[in-house]
Formats: structure tokens, sequence, C-alpha cells
């Protein structure tokens, strides 16, 4: 059955949620601070009838995906277009030098902490690539900060993933890719493929000439997304010294060429692992 035809309120959303204060709007939805049953819950509402097929993408993959890596689910009702969610109150990665320069927070903005945020973030796309729903790609990615504003800071300093609106699935095996939106994308945080072949041509954008590309889009922002999860701490230019041929490979142009998330994960444990190693030793000998 699906999701339009449960048209199901679970719990008792509309009664039984107070929302508090709006703390966030895109395209397709406004997420509201809100309480139910005397916790905390993050409650996202449908901004426009125009992206009701997304908002329920978004609701269908967060039903599919759930996990430790994915936002927990508390419950949906289709009647007002609601879905709440468990709230996170350091928000999105967007926060994490903000929070990080809070007093009680400041033990633990390290590389520690730093590196292994950037294994939660290569470990969810490990798994989105690998999901119960099929092979997914992060589409709503086309710029840092659009990036960043999927992912959600846990009260403990990990990452899970949060807005699933734009998630489609790829499989090359059966030919079956993506294209992320339909408009024009330019800059350097964009994987090559996702970039019009033509333009040096002088050739105008065209949506249906454009061609398709995989989930390699997603290995190609590594980098980017890891140098800010890193940020300035000391230790963090050792860091980005053992992930440079990683990094490197992860930038090839052609997309066959770059590692798979599993691959990159792998990379960066024994990183963790090896300077925690050394950290120890070192105090040892001290």
């Amino acid at each position: 059955m699906s999701l339009e035809q449960q048209q199901y309120c679970f719990p008792q959303i509309s009664a039984e949620v107070r929302k508090l204060k709006l703390i966030g709007q895109g395209a397709v939805k406004k997420v509201y601070l809100a309480e139910w049953r005397a916790q905390k819950v993050a409650v996202s509402k449908l901004s426009s009838v125009d992206y009701l097929e997304d908002f329920l993408h978004g609701l269908s993959m967060l039903q599919a995906l759930q996990s430790p890596q994915v936002v927990q689910l508390v419950g949906f009702c289709l009647e007002d277009h609601s879905v709440v969610t468990e709230h996170h109150p350091h928000g999105s990665l967007l926060n994490l030098d903000v929070v990080f320069a809070q007093e009680q927070h400041q033990q633990h903005n390290t590389w520690q902490t730093r590196l292994r945020l950037s294994m939660d973030y290569v470990s969810i796309l490990h798994y989105l690539h690998n999901s119960p729903a099929g092979r997914r790609v992060m589409c709503d990615s086309n710029s840092l900060e659009k990036t960043l504003s999927q992912f959600l800071l846990t009260s403990d300093f990990h990452l899970v993933v949060n807005d699933l609106d734009a998630l489609p699935q790829v499989d090359p095996s059966r030919g079956l890719l993506v294209k992320c939106g339909h408009r024009e994308l330019t800059g350097d945080f964009v994987a090559p493929e996702q970039l019009w072949p033509f333009r040096d041509k002088g050739k105008p954008f065209s949506d249906d000439l454009m061609p398709e590309y995989d989930e390699k889009t997603d290995i190609w922002k590594i980098p980017d997304i890891t140098w800010f999860l890193m940020g300035r701490v000391p230790g963090g230019d050792l860091v980005h010294f053992h992930l440079f041929q990683i990094h490197e490979e992860c930038k090839k142009d052609d997309p066959k060429l770059r590692p798979s998330a599993l691959d990159v994960l792998k990379v960066y444990k024994s990183v963790y692992s090896s300077m925690v190693r050394d950290n120890a030793g070192f105090r040892d000998i001290l």
C-alpha cells in the first residue's frame, strides 16, 4: 500500500504534538521544534503542495532506511502532511563550529572527535549506497552548505542523516542512472560528470541532452566535507596528510576510478587507529 493510500496518523500527531517554534525551512518543508508526551521532537510540515512528491519520497525513505545512521522516525500524518522525528538540539552540521565554540563543548573540539564525525559521514554514504531500499544517491548536495544541512549532529557528537527528500535510486547493471535536478549545475563542489559537458562549445544547457550518472558523485564530495569537518585543530594537518592519497582518488575525473565509500571508510578507520596508537605511544614516552 502506498503512502498516499494509507492516510494514516501515527501516533495521533494533530492532537498530541504541540509546536513550539520554527527551527528550519526549505523549499519542501518547514521544521518546528515541538513537544510530544513531555519530550522534544521535530515536526516537518509540507511547505507547498508543489513539492508533495518530494515530501512523500522523503517519508518513504525515512521508513525504509531506519537505522542508527538515519534520524529516528516517530510518526507521521498524511492528512495534514506532518512527519515527526527525534530532535537533536545541536541542529545540522552547519552549526558544528558554533557548537564547538561553546564552553561546555570545547573539550570535544579535537581531531579525534572531528575525524569520527568524518567517519560517520562516509559510513552513512556507504549505508545509502548499499541500503535495504537499493543504491541511493544524495542529490541534495550541490553545494557544501546544502550537503551539511542534510545531517544532524547528535548530543554525543555523532552524525545522522536527516533529509532524504532527494534520494534517487541507481543500478548501473540495469542502466538505471540519475540526474540531480533539471537545471544546469556549476562549480567545483559538484562532480565533473554533473557539469554540462558542452559548455565550452557554447551549446546552451539542455536537460534532455545532459548525461546521467551514479553514486560516485557522492565520493567526489568526500574530501570537501572532511576538510570542513576537520576544522582547524591540533593534529588536523596530520590527518589531512594521511588522507591525502585516498582523497586524490576520490577526486578522479573518471567516476569509475574513484573508490567506493567502503574503501574510503577503511582508510579513515585505519588512519584513526594508527594516530590514536601513536598518540598513546607518545604519551608513554613522556
